[in-house]
C-alpha cells in the first residue's frame, strides 16, 4: 500500500499546476436506482447516491475529480456488531481523480489525425470503503494514453495500466486454497471512454453523458479465486430544466440513466446460487435505469 500511497501523492501534485485553472465546471448531484447488484447478494438492491463532481482546464491540461457516497437498502445490509442483529444498508464513498496532460500544448505542436484533435497522458487514483461485513477497502492507480474526439461536447478513449490493492474480511477463511486479507492484484489493462455530447432538441439543450470500462482479469482474488475481464457503462441523457428555475443555461439537469456491470470487481457472474460453482459466491450482473439530477456552479 505504501507504494500505490506514494503513487497517489505524485497523482495530486499534478493537480496544481503552476497555471490557474481557465475554465471549470463544479455540480453536486443526486441519483437513484432500484435495480442494483452486488456480490454475494442474490436479491436486487435499490441505492441512492449522492456525489460531487469537478472538472477544470488549465493551460497544458485538464483535472476530474468525483465522489460518490452511496446508500443501499436492508437487500445489501451494513456489518452488524450483532449476529443476527437486524441492520440498514450500507454505506459507501467512491473516489476518482484523473489528470489530463495534453501533448499537443505540452510541446506546442499541433497532434491531430483523422477524428483525433490530442494525444493526452492520463494518471490517476480510485479509492473505496464500504462498510458491510466484507469490509472492502479498494485502492488503485491508473496511467496511460488518452485520445480526444472532434463531437458536439467531448469524446475521449484511454489505454490505461491499472493497478490495484484491495482488503476483504473472508480472505483468512480460505488460507487453505491461497486466500488472504490484503490483496496486491496483478498489474491488469484497462480500456477507458468518457463522453459528453451536445444533443439539441428544438429549444432545449440535452447531453448526452457517462463512461464506460473494460479492465482485463487482475489474477488471484483474495480467495484464491481467479478473476475475470470487467465490463462497466454508466451513462445519462440529461435535460436542461433551468428555465423552469429561471436560472443560467446548464444550472439545472434532469434526465434518466442506465448502468451495466458484467464480472463486477473482476468475479466470474453467476446470476443464481444453483449455478455458482462450490466455494465461491453469487455475482449477479447489474442491468439497471437510473434517474439523476444534477446543479451546476
Amino acid at each position: 500500500m505504501k507504494k500505490l500511497t506514494l503513487a497517489a501523492l505524485a497523482l495530486a501534485a499534478l493537480a496544481s499546476p503552476a497555471s490557474a485553472a481557465i475554465w471549470s465546471d463544479t455540480c453536486i448531484g443526486f441519483r437513484t436506482g432500484n435495480d442494483f447488484q452486488e456480490p454475494g447478494i442474490d436479491k436486487k438492491i435499490a441505492k441512492s447516491i449522492i456525489f460531487l463532481n469537478h472538472v477544470s482546464g488549465y493551460t497544458y491540461g485538464s483535472n476530474f475529480f468525483n465522489v460518490d457516497m452511496l446508500k443501499s437498502d436492508k437487500n445489501d445490509p451494513m456489518n452488524s456488531a450483532e449476529p443476527g442483529a437486524s441492520s440498514g444498508g450500507a454505506q459507501e464513498v467512491y473516489v476518482a481523480y484523473r489528470h489530463n496532460l495534453s501533448l499537443s500544448k505540452v510541446f506546442n505542436t499541433k497532434l491531430e489525425f483523422g477524428p483525433v484533435t490530442d494525444i493526452e497522458f492520463t494518471a490517476g487514483f480510485d479509492y473505496n470503503s464500504k462498510n458491510t461485513t466484507f469490509a472492502p477497502s479498494v485502492f488503485k492507480v491508473v496511467a496511460g494514453p488518452t485520445f480526444s474526439f472532434k463531437v458536439p461536447g467531448f469524446l475521449t478513449l484511454s489505454a490505461l495500466y491499472y493497478k490495484e490493492k484491495n482488503h476483504n474480511a473472508f480472505g483468512s477463511y480460505s488460507k487453505s486454497i491461497g486466500g488472504w486479507n490484503d490483496v496486491s492484484f496483478d498489474p491488469a489493462f484497462r480500456v477507458a471512454a468518457a463522453w459528453g455530447i451536445k444533443i439539441p432538441l428544438g429549444a432545449v439543450n440535452t447531453t448526452f453523458k457517462g463512461f464506460g470500462t473494460y479492465t482485463t482479469a487482475k489474477g488471484i482474488d483474495g480467495s484464491g479465486v481467479p478473476t475475470a475481464p470487467e465490463t462497466l457503462i454508466d451513462t445519462t441523457w440529461m435535460f436542461d430544466i433551468s428555465p423552469v428555475f429561471r436560472a443560467k443555461a446548464g444550472t439545472w439537469q434532469l434526465g434518466p440513466g442506465y448502468q451495466y456491470w458484467n464480472n463486477k470487481f473482476r468475479n466470474p457472474t453467476y446470476a443464481t446460487w444453483a449455478e455458482t460453482p462450490a466455494g465461491r459466491v453469487v455475482n449477479p450482473r447489474t442491468s439497471t435505469f437510473q434517474v439523476a439530477i444534477e446543479y451546476h456552479f
